[in-house]
């Protein structure tokens, strides 16, 4: 209670010494909060329906791809079942559900048909879409799922007749019996609008709709005696919980599913369903890179505030407090100082959390379908996490104040030690060996969601090490810089004196100095290095002079036959894209057309060839081969977007893994099982003009052609625009290292009020102090940028090694130079500021001060 009650008054009584611990607390609180938010929403998130609002009930297909592993250990039988969301839809048979028919309480079975359909002008531009952005074509036999109700005209009838929901019929400016052109799965097709119709709880903000005739809607959907979903609607009075159990037996041997409530939302929002997954990984991964940057960060803020007290401390051993009463007094002001930083961290990271979902929907990373859900837990699993890193922090920092003997505690208040103990040059020299094993790693790691987290790991373990190794790092630093020092004169000297005699604490600004130019580097340039290696792939793997591509859902197949007919056109590959999961590794995937595709398409063949690539035929990238285990002629078996499995032949194995995905299979398989089976671009190998496949194009929407060179500028611009939620994600890690420099400097030069007082006395100016804290952050800011540039380094050839066989990452001289630039701002700014107001009070005040 004592204890306690000291640790209050110190606390209350030392609040500058304390200030920054809080700060960095309170942020760290903040992106753990922020972090759990995220990682909640994905585990529960709402996803509530638009279109099945009238169906309490929903029969769907499985969404999922199964795996199950049986092992043998110890005589013991281990069965584990893991599962992976498809990236498609699952189309179920319609077939399957006909024992559910005769479940009591079933009033009727509404078959659902979803498929791409978007309307365009006239002209041929395409209409802009609502605030949802998705555009659907549905049988109309399956308006009664929402329900949609006519408001003008009739149903449709004939296979070319179209009735538009009222939103859409409002920014087409139509209305009955106008004609309407509608780029669906196949060419576009121009329709009779026969009819507007409006849902009974007003228009769907996340789709526009458009209704076919059943013919003319399982047609467009391709996909004969199956349907999206089934919705059924109960007798009046029926219990829906009880229905669906008994609807859930009647399926039993088959793989569909039934759902209710807002387990009908990923039914409809396939694409919500996936983001659910997105978000646990980013939480997860955003909030383990925080926790660690956070103990970092922590760690040094208490180790530097402590050192600060080290006179008071070292009083308290020579007056007989034990080790153990020292070690409870410093974990008790840590709680203290942890409990309120994470209060207010924890509420500001709700805010923080909002804003950050907001920006994922901004970026398209998210759907704004999928609801955040953010709850108390976060900012209670906050607290806690900060409490335990505040103490946890706190006696680590203390443990040589806390067991050394007292008259040593007096003598190291005055001198600062010359030599780091033993366990903390051992600490330093294992996270060293960690961080090299871990370098070595990332670069055997050839996928990006596996090298992406290890490269920040790396970064961080090799930071710990600069930590730890610290002061003699820096005391060889100023020995090499001594002679460069001297030429400041009178600040140069000073400031060399000051860097030898206080290593330990100056070393203290190196450590987050050097995560922040090390983590920022990191982040911005292995993007910028997988980018640039599927540029250049793609830019060197293209033999086509020109490239259908559509500003709509995709190029069809009659603009791809159209350009064929002109004259000099000797190829004109149709080029679809996907994934496709091995076991439950997935893998990006290109399906291509195989009639001329050697005259078009050149990824760098290694073994194999193009020749008889056909049907059942996959070429793989080396490093899909490595990682599979396979070779020519070997059978591939892989699960398709959607859910059906197949087994292919291996044609080929390519190097440009990177430009043009790890497989490719054949047009016709691919386009089958993906949503959108329009081309994504048509490579165009001819000796004709521009013009010439221009005219041939011209009735097809959105369709225009582009030289293959800006065809590959587009792709990477792409590519780049998914970069940003990574960076916008790890921006905030930044940020808090950013905060951490700043917070780190601020409390380093205010301490040191005492210092500049006698310096004054003893006849320096106000102009030399700050002058020589200039030079002693410049030295500071070389060393960091040294150290965090080399880690940088390594990580970043690691990574380049792992993912694209070349020891030579990309480098943007801008980028790192602005990098460079914002850490000697911080640097700068944050010695500058607190500079002068330690400086302001007189000398003769400020000399006999209390430390």
């Amino acid at each position: 209670m004592v204890l306690s009650r000291y640790a209050l008054q110190t606390v209350r009584a030392r609040k500058g010494g304390f200030i920054g611990a809080l700060l960095a607390l309170m942020c760290a609180a903040a992106l753990i909060t922020a972090c759990g938010a995220l990682l909640e929403t994905g585990l529960r998130g709402a996803i509530p329906t638009e279109r099945y609002a009238a169906a309490p009930l929903v029969i769907s297909a499985d969404q999922q791809v199964h795996q199950t592993t049986v092992r043998n250990q110890g005589g013991k039988t281990k069965v584990k079942h893991k599962a992976k969301p498809l990236t498609e839809r699952a189309w179920l048979p319609y077939a399957s559900v006909d024992a559910v028919r005769g479940v009591d309480g079933v009033r009727a079975l509404v078959p659902e048909v979803t498929f791409p359909a978007h309307a365009v002008r006239p002209d041929g531009r395409g209409l802009a879409q609502g605030e949802g952005g998705a555009s659907y074509g549905h049988a109309w036999t399956s308006a009664a799922l929402t329900p949609f109700t006519l408001t003008q005209g009739h149903a449709p009838k004939a296979a070319t007749d179209v009735v538009v929901d009222r939103e859409l019929a409002d920014r087409a400016h139509v209305r009955p019996g106008d004609r309407l052109t509608v780029q669906a799965t196949g060419d576009p097709r121009t329709y009779r609008v026969t009819g507007i119709a409006a849902p009974r709880g007003g228009d769907l903000r996340r789709q526009t709709s458009l209704f076919f005739s059943a013919a003319e809607a399982d047609r467009l959907a391709a996909h004969p005696g199956q349907v999206t979903a089934v919705g059924v609607l109960p007798e009046p009075g029926a219990d829906a919980g009880r229905l669906k159990r008994d609807i859930g037996r009647a399926l039993t041997g088959t793989t569909a599913q039934v759902h209710s409530g807002d387990g009908r939302g990923p039914v409809e929002f396939l694409d919500a369903g996936s983001a659910r997954v997105k978000l646990i990984s980013m939480g997860a991964a955003i909030g383990a890179t925080s926790l660690l940057v956070g103990v970092l960060v922590v760690v040094g803020t208490f180790a530097l505030a402590i050192q600060q007290r080290h006179r008071e401390l070292a009083l308290l051993r020579a007056i007989a407090a034990t080790p153990k009463q020292l070690r409870k007094l410093i974990g008790r002001e840590a709680l203290l100082v942890g409990l309120v930083a994470g209060v207010l961290g924890a509420l500001a990271g709700r805010p923080l959390a909002y804003w950050l979902y907001g920006r994922f929907v901004a970026l398209g990373a998210v759907p704004d379908s999928l609801r955040p859900a953010i709850s108390v837990f976060p900012m209670l699993a906050a607290v806690v996490a900060v409490l335990l890193g505040a103490w946890a922090a706190a006696r680590i920092s203390a443990r040589r104040i806390a067991r050394i003997r007292p008259a040593e505690a007096l003598t190291e208040a005055a001198v600062a030690p010359a030599r780091l103990g033993w366990l903390r040059v051992l600490a330093g020299v294992l996270a060293l060996a960690g961080g090299i094993v871990l370098v070595v790693v990332l670069s055997a790691l050839h996928t990006e969601a596996g090298a992406t987290p290890v490269s920040l790991v790396v970064v961080i373990v090799l930071a710990m090490a600069v930590s730890l190794l610290g002061p003699p790092l820096l005391r060889g630093a100023v020995a090499l810089l001594a002679g460069p020092l001297r030429l400041a004169r009178t600040s140069g000297p000073l400031a060399t004196a000051n860097l030898r005699a206080d290593a330990a604490r100056m070393a203290g600004v190196v450590t987050p100095l050097a995560l922040l130019i090390g983590m920022a580097c990191t982040v911005l340039f292995s993007q910028a290095t997988l980018a640039d290696a599927a540029q250049r792939q793609a830019r060197e793997g293209s033999r086509a002079d020109w490239v259908l591509t559509s500003s709509g859902p995709g190029v069809p197949g009659a603009a791809a036959a159209a350009v064929r007919q002109t004259s000099g056109t000797t190829a004109a590959t149709e080029v679809v894209r996907g994934t496709v999961r091995v076991g439950l590794d997935k893998y990006p995937a290109q399906g291509v057309t195989a009639a001329g595709l050697a005259d078009t398409w050149d990824p760098g063949v290694r073994r194999g060839s193009l020749d008889r690539f056909g049907a059942d035929s996959v070429a793989v990238s080396e490093r899909a081969a490595d990682d599979l285990g396979l070779g020519l002629g070997g059978k591939l078996k892989a699960t398709l977007g959607d859910g059906t499995p197949v087994t292919l032949t291996v044609a080929a194995v390519y190097a440009d893994g990177l430009g043009f995905g790890d497989l490719t299979v054949s047009h016709a398989l691919l386009s089958r099982h993906i949503d959108n089976p329009l081309a994504r671009e048509v490579w165009v190998r001819s000796s004709g003009a521009r013009d010439q496949l221009a005219d041939a194009v011209r009735g097809f929407p959105g369709v225009r052609v582009v030289p293959a060179a800006e065809a590959v500028r587009l792709q990477s611009a792409q590519q780049e625009s998914d970069a940003e939620v990574n960076n916008l994600a790890m921006g905030l890690v930044l940020a808090f290292t950013a905060i951490a420099v700043v917070n780190t400097l601020t409390m380093c030069v205010s301490a040191r009020v005492r210092e500049f007082a006698l310096l004054r006395l003893g006849g320096a100016t106000r102009r030399q102090v700050l002058r020589m804290l200039r030079v002693e952050a410049a030295a500071v800011l070389l060393l960091a940028v040294v150290l965090g540039s080399g880690i940088a380094l390594a990580d970043l050839t690691a990574f380049s090694i792992g993912m694209t066989g070349d020891a030579s990452p990309s480098v943007r001289p801008l980028a790192y130079a602005l990098v460079i630039g914002v850490a000697a701002l911080l640097a700068l700014t944050a010695t500058a500021l607190p500079g002068r107001t330690a400086l302001r009070p007189r000398p003769a005040e400020a000399a006999p001060a209390r430390e």
